[in-house]
């Protein structure tokens, strides 16, 4: 079980924890943040389960595919830490990996 720290768009921040293998998106939407609507269920067919990940996990994370850019270009809030959360999976490795939930777009 790994550590994930999710900072809501209040800027309020709380540690959960999270089985490997499991997305970021479900493990957001799993505890009770409503905010990430996550409408495509994980398949990377919209940009509603947008996050800022904490640069210092760049490297950890796998990379990002063309679809996942394409869908992220679309947001008006895109920055360099943009990463679509139903594409990033826990594992040891990202053990107290830090996002914060992206605007609406």
């Amino acid at each position: 079980m790994a550590k994930l720290i999710v900072v809501n768009r209040e800027g309020e921040e709380k540690t959960i924890d999270v089985d490997g293998g499991i997305s970021v998106m479900e493990a957001i939407r799993d505890n009770g943040y409503d905010e990430l609507l996550a409408l495509c269920g994980g398949c990377c067919s919209c940009a509603t389960c947008h996050v800022y990940v904490d640069p210092s996990f760049a490297d950890k994370l796998p990379s990002m595919s063309g679809d996942e850019d394409d869908l992220l270009d679309s947001s008006d809030h895109r920055n360099e830490t943009s990463r679509l959360s139903c594409q990033i999976h826990m594992s040891a490795d990202l053990d107290g990996l830090k996002v914060t939930i992206a605007p609406e777009d």
